[in-house]
């Protein structure tokens, strides 16, 4: 089974996390990953621990009160979330806490908990070592990577989940209804139990609440595994949201959300801001949803430029399969695309589309005016890749990816800053790769997760030099790895604005290389999708 993300980098307001792919019972795929008991090639645990990149971070970096979304797989294949809020008070200490987690293996409803204390170590290069405890001796061990003191990426390390995400320093002034009296474009994705099977699920969509709790409406879009084939435009009935009357709601912006048929929990990062995990008997899903900006395109003739896009899902037809894909496009204001490219892992099998594109066009939604939402599509040989996707500003968005068979979803952005250099993007980038590595012999996957940080330098070769931290879980396979040493290379192609080698070596008790293609965002972002037919793995680097 397997995850996927979406991710938001905040100082743009755009999504992190992601979509998470899930447990279709009935595939094959997940069936062999659950029965199977067979051996398979692993990066290994353990490894060298060298001192890490230097950096401006210390304890007093993380302070405040941070809101997180997690998701991916327990070790039974089946979906697993966690939504919350901790507090660190920048001596080293976790205060308190406040979270709800969703095992859908556990047949259980989603449970909240409360974190009493904890504490946590953060080193010079913004890597940070937590545990949230909870009553009874829970504890909740997690691997942080620090893009600032503001925002990041974690990983879960008890090896009770392949789980990872996000966590965005919260604003306690908006914990009210007041401070949702916006237009928000989300991005769901996780499990759905529709036909009484287990399959991937993606949401994409609109809604505006009105301060008072209501929803007023709105539109999204479906993907629903278990019925391949998008939804269309559905409009969003008036729903109802609320904060916690039990002091949660005051102390850490929890609530509930109601509309269509759906019920979530969420917390408040601020007013563009709040997180989602779905809580209901429909299955399960998590997300962001960010504020709506004025002067969204509406027409096709104010949708122009270059964009780069990212959508990790699932494969519900055919060779079933995960997978991530990565490509850019030029609108033309006209309903055109041109210079179109699409690098896509398919359960391990690597394709580049580029010179044999036809039939690429989108156009903006008129009948929902004022929705940002458009849809795209192109053709490669055989095969045709469609798109919905909504608008959060002019220059960023949610995809959902609608060609028949494929589920998943993503975050999309103008391409902007190019061409590109590697003297260019030099700096300190975080990291945050899902996925799933595959049997040379066999589709029994082994879960990973991967969050780090590292230098990249201008030198022709081998400039990369940091550290990652990453979890795999398999059926023979259980291994937390920290503070592995990473290296490696970035290899700006011709046409920088495409496809670039960005190749990574994990330095541990053996030497793993992990190819990927990148895509270029803008000098400090790159959506990156590997190209190793033993890996289905997708992800971002974006700089500290």
């Amino acid at each position: 089974m397997r995850q996927c993300f979406n991710y938001w980098d905040s100082s743009l307001k755009t999504r992190n996390e992601i979509t998470k792919i899930v447990p279709g019972l009935r595939v094959a795929f997940f069936v062999a990953a659950l029965l199977a008991s067979i051996l398979l090639v692993a990066c290994g645990g353990g490894g060298t621990v060298t001192p890490p990149p230097s950096g401006p971070f210390s304890n007093a970096s993380l302070k405040g009160q941070y809101a997180y979304t997690m998701s991916g797989l327990d070790p039974n294949g089946a979906y697993f979330a966690r939504a919350g809020s901790f507090t660190a008070d920048g001596n080293g200490n976790i205060t308190g806490g406040l979270e709800d987690a969703l095992n859908l293996s556990a047949g259980e409803p989603a449970s909240t908990t409360a974190f009493t204390g904890g504490t946590y170590q953060v080193q010079s290069n913004g890597r940070v070592e937590a545990t949230l405890t909870g009553a009874n001796g829970l504890q909740l061990p997690l691997s942080l990577m620090m893009q600032s003191s503001s925002q990041g990426f974690l990983l879960e390390t008890d090896l009770n989940a392949v789980c990872s995400g996000t966590f965005f320093l919260q604003t306690s002034s908006s914990f009210t209804a007041a401070a949702l009296g916006n237009p928000y474009v989300f991005d769901l994705s996780g499990v759905s139990f529709s036909g009484g099977n287990a399959a991937p699920v993606a949401m994409v969509g609109k809604l505006t609440g009105d301060g008072n709790g209501a929803i007023t409406g709105g539109v999204m879009d479906t993907n629903d595994g278990n019925n391949p084939a998008s939804s269309g435009a559905t409009p969003i009935a008036p729903g109802t949201y609320a904060l916690d009357t039990n002091g949660n709601g005051a102390n850490f912006g929890r609530g509930m959300m109601e509309f269509n048929g759906r019920t979530f929990a969420f917390y408040i990062v601020d007013a563009t801001h709040f997180k989602l995990i779905e809580e209901d008997s429909l299955g399960g899903s998590a997300g962001d949803a960010l504020q709506q900006s004025p002067g969204i395109p509406t027409q096709n003739g104010q949708f122009t430029g270059s964009f780069v896009y990212m959508v990790q899902g699932f494969a519900v037809v055919g060779p079933q399969g995960p997978v991530d894909l990565v490509a850019r496009f030029t609108a033309d204001g006209n309903g055109g695309l041109s210079a179109t490219t699409q690098d896509i892992n398919n359960d391990g099998r690597y394709t580049h589309l580029s010179g044999n594109i036809s039939a690429a066009t989108y156009a903006m939604d008129t009948a929902n005016s004022g929705s940002g939402r458009g849809e795209f599509t192109f053709t490669s040989g055989s095969s045709t890749f469609s798109n919905v996707f909504y608008l959060i500003s002019p220059s960023q968005g949610a995809v959902l990816a609608t060609s028949p068979g494929l589920v998943g979803s993503g975050p999309i952005y103008a391409q902007t800053g190019g061409p590109f250099s590697v003297n260019g993007s030099v700096g300190s980038y975080v990291t945050n790769w899902t996925g799933v590595q595959l049997g040379s012999t066999t589709a029994v996957p082994i879960q990973e997760a991967f969050v780090g940080q590292y230098a990249l330098s201008n030198a022709t070769s081998s400039n990369i030099a940091g550290v990652t931290d990453y979890v795999q879980l398999g059926v023979s396979t259980k291994n937390v790895n920290s503070n592995i040493v990473l290296s490696g290379t970035l290899m700006m192609q011709n046409d920088s604005t495409a496809n670039n080698l960005y190749k990574f070596v994990l330095n541990g008790s053996t030497s793993v290389t992990v190819n990927f293609q990148a895509y270029f965002v803008n000098p400090r972002m790159a959506f990156l999708v590997c190209s190793d037919n033993l890996r289905t793995l997708g992800g971002i680097v974006t700089q500290q």
